[in-house]
């Protein structure tokens, strides 16, 4: 072995010796470094040396709870027809135009009345001789001329006639088409020369001033629905909300639904909202000025109990509730929790009772 070999030999064993004797120096120095960044990037602890849940919270205040019953209704018009003639002939005449505004009474249409006018000519006609000869007989029965019977014969002669031209005359009337309420009229189904009857369809006239609000009630609210109440509604595609007042209930409930129809009357002066569209209806039953309000998602059912918690100095306590009435959006609270609670709102699921828990952010308590 050369002198450069012997020189590496002892060199490599000396740095051996030097790592197993600093070994374990080394390796405190390490885990110290390792756990020394774990802390830096934990969450802050409790006493007990467990991690603090982060959660929001929100201070409980009294709120106003409306008692809201919400149902989907429909918009019927007020008054809605299909006019059609009374007598069948050809069409002469069309007055009216397509989406205008008609007046009741209003002549619309008429069909052919050339041969009852005649008749009504040749009828009237005879009018002045059957009364003179009923004159004539009246004049003869006065001086015993005649016959009681002979007098009553002409004088039914004449009131024959006087029927026959009142007859004539409804006839003619059932040759013109008028409306019979005021109301929009819809749009055109025939032209003039066509051949109506009493199954043709002319046109529509609905009134659309006001309108009726129809919707269905639960067997729950049958004692709580009356005439006079009032209800507000929306419509799609529209944010205002209307009112309108209940001014007729059904009188038995519907035996496949066992549901209650009522209807509600909104003036809609303005012509702004059409019938056919669905309404969206809220009927406020009543109001609670000092309700305890919590958003739903900080309670849980467990065990068929109703759960929130609450933040005790950075700690979770589980606290039984009972509910009343829910929103989309919120519960009430009926007893379990009181003004000036701090309840925690998010994290609920992982929550236990005596939790360590640190709060993130205060959230404003409010009803939807």
């Amino acid at each position: 072995m050369n002198r450069k070999t012997k020189i590496i030999v002892f060199v490599s064993i000396a740095v051996l010796i030097l790592g197993i004797a600093f070994f374990p120096k080394i390796k405190q120095l390490f885990i110290s470094g390792n756990q020394d960044d774990s802390s830096a990037q934990r969450t802050p602890t409790s006493g007990t040396g467990r991690s603090a849940l982060m959660v929001n919270a929100t201070v409980l205040t009294p709120q106003t709870l409306n008692n809201m019953f919400r149902m989907t209704g429909i918009l019927l018009p007020d008054e809605d027809v299909d006019l059609t003639f009374e007598s069948s002939g050809k069409i002469t005449n069309i007055y009216f135009e397509e989406g205008s505004y008609v007046q009741k009474g209003a002549l619309l249409a008429k069909v052919n009345d050339a041969p009852l006018q005649a008749e009504l000519k040749k009828l009237e006609a005879q009018l002045p001789l059957a009364e003179d000869r009923l004159y004539r007989q009246q004049t003869l029965l006065e001086k015993d001329a005649i016959s009681q019977e002979t007098y009553q014969s002409v004088a039914t002669q004449l009131e024959t006639l006087k029927a026959d031209i009142e007859l004539v005359k409804a006839r003619i009337q059932q040759t013109e088409l008028r409306a019979p309420f005021n109301g929009m009229i819809g749009l055109r189904q025939v032209s003039e020369g066509a051949y109506a009857s009493p199954s043709v369809i002319i046109t529509t006239l609905t009134k659309i001033s006001p309108l009726k609000v129809q919707f269905s009630l639960t067997q729950n609210f049958l004692h709580t629905i009356r005439p006079g109440t009032e209800i507000s509604f929306t419509v799609e595609n529209d944010l205002t909300m209307y009112n309108a007042t209940v001014y007729a209930v059904e009188s038995r409930l519907d035996p496949q639904t066992f549901n209650l129809f009522a209807r509600a009357r909104y003036p809609n002066t303005d012509g702004k909202i059409k019938p056919g569209q669905s309404a969206a209806v809220r009927i406020n039953l009543d109001q609670n000025h000092n309700a305890v309000v919590i958003p739903s998602i900080s309670t849980i059912k467990e065990m068929g109990r109703d759960i929130a918690y609450l933040y005790n100095n950075g700690i979770a306590k589980e606290v039984e509730i009972v509910t009343g009435m829910r929103t989309p959006m919120s519960v009430e609270v009926v007893s379990g929790l009181s003004e000036g609670d701090t309840l925690l709102t998010t994290g609920v699921m992982q929550l236990r009772n005596g939790m360590s828990v640190q709060i993130g952010q205060m959230i404003e308590n409010r009803a939807d």
